[in-house]
């Protein structure tokens, strides 16, 4: 039987995340037929072993190739996926049981091209990971522009949880060589192409990050050097909240030298922010300790995302430099 869906999953050294990815997918509903591609992006810690422990329960084709990155992987995964969607997560994620029931339901009464949902934090993760995504999903810090059901008119999905239609695969032919930012450089393309982009509000996933204070960092300052290049990328595609995480990171400097002359006004303005920041967190996470944690995620993110969309603005949008050759760590070639 032709798969209705096919899970398309880069993984490279990360054996145990795809463990729990697919022992997950055991316990979806299989009145939904669905395959499992699954490329290992030239791994020197091989994932195959404990693939072949699921072949008997699930649908599962296994990949290898030399390492080029996550986009080029999933464009290689759907060349060889069989449905005419194809379902992209990231390997440090796991399903609730009715995600593909959810997918299925919504499909069924709306023409999505190109869409995806929301991430959260399961039970079992741990304190800095709940904190974390606290900080990555939050309306009072992304605005919910990473799944939220206000930003369904802006919403660009994340390649952690994201589906594209087998036509506009081919017609876009997928994924860019840019990462981060491959993936809202991919919904920009087809939404300019006329392709409708939907927000699927209950198709979330637990989306783990196995990452330190230090990884968090550079990873936000990453998507901060991204976004000035995607704005150059596709004309009208800027909103004035890119700019916010680099304003909160000065007025945090200002408010502080300010303190130290005696004149708290504008620190006391950040420190009533923390403070609802944390009383949230606390509350949505049932911890005080989360709470503090989530202050602290903050603070990384606006820092991170801030100096790195400061010093990607300066170089390409004010001094025209080229962005392959001012940062290269941005490219998979």
């Amino acid at each position: 039987m032709k798969p209705q869906y096919s899970f398309v999953i880069p993984v490279y050294n990360r054996p145990e995340e795809i463990r729990e990815l697919l022992a997950s997918m055991q316990q979806m509903s299989n009145s939904i037929p669905f395959e499992v591609v699954i490329v290992e992006d030239g791994s020197t810690i091989s994932s195959k072993e404990v693939i072949s422990q699921f072949n008997d329960s699930l649908d599962i084709s296994y990949y290898f190739k030399n390492n080029s990155g996550p986009g080029d992987s999933r464009n290689y995964g759907m060349s060889k996926a069989h449905a005419d969607y194809f379902l992209i997560l990231d390997s440090d994620v796991i399903l609730p049981s009715n995600y593909l029931e959810e997918v299925h339901s919504y499909l069924q009464q709306n023409n999505c091209d190109c869409f995806g949902g929301p991430d959260a934090a399961h039970e079992s993760f741990t304190k800095v990971q709940k904190a974390i995504d606290y900080s990555m999903t939050s309306l009072f810090t992304t605005g919910g522009i990473r799944g939220g059901k206000k930003a369904v008119n802006e919403f660009q999905p994340r390649s952690f949880n994201m589906g594209i239609s087998r036509e506009a695969f081919e017609t876009s032919k997928g994924f860019g060589r840019i990462h981060p930012g491959e993936d809202p450089d991919l919904s920009l393309r087809l939404k300019k192409a006329g392709y409708k982009i939907c927000l699927i509000p209950n198709a979330k996933v637990f989306h783990k990050r196995r990452i330190d204070w230090g990884k968090f960092y550079i990873q936000v300052k990453k998507f901060g050097m991204v976004r000035p290049i995607l704005n150059q990328w596709h004309p009208g595609s800027a909103k004035i909240t890119y700019w916010f995480p680099l304003v909160f990171m000065v007025g945090m400097i200002f408010s502080v030298i300010t303190a130290l002359f005696k004149f708290p006004v504008f620190i006391l303005g950040y420190l009533i922010y923390f403070l609802i920041i944390g009383i949230d967190a606390a509350l949505k996470n049932k911890s005080i300790y989360i709470g503090i944690l989530a202050i602290r995620a903050v603070i990384v993110q606006f820092t991170g995302y801030g100096y790195g969309f400061l010093i990607s603005t300066f170089n390409v949008a004010i001094l025209k430099r080229d962005p392959e050759k001012t940062f290269p760590q941005l490219f998979f070639k």
